[in-house]
């Protein structure tokens, strides 16, 4: 369980995702190796799932797609699928 969202906006078709990957925190909390967020990049926008186990990294990288989708558009939608 955790907590689904998506970043809905016109992703470019030529986006290349190199310099988010190096902005992002581990997804990896150590030392019981469990996952504290996933993410997908979909041609309509990012999926991020918190999986609740690190608010803070969570928070960090969550932000992250948010800049990372308002760099691209000017127009984003958070929806929870």
């Amino acid at each position: 369980m955790g907590l689904e969202y998506k970043l809905r906006f016109n992703v470019p078709k030529n986006y290349d995702p190199a310099s988010l990957f190096k902005k992002l925190p581990s997804p990896i909390h150590r030392p019981s190796m469990t996952e504290i967020y996933n993410y997908k990049i979909e041609e309509d926008g990012f999926y991020f799932i918190d999986h609740l186990v690190d608010e803070a990294i969570s928070a960090k990288a969550f932000k992250q797609f948010v800049n990372e989708a308002l760099s691209l558009s000017e127009q984003v939608q958070l929806l929870e699928p």
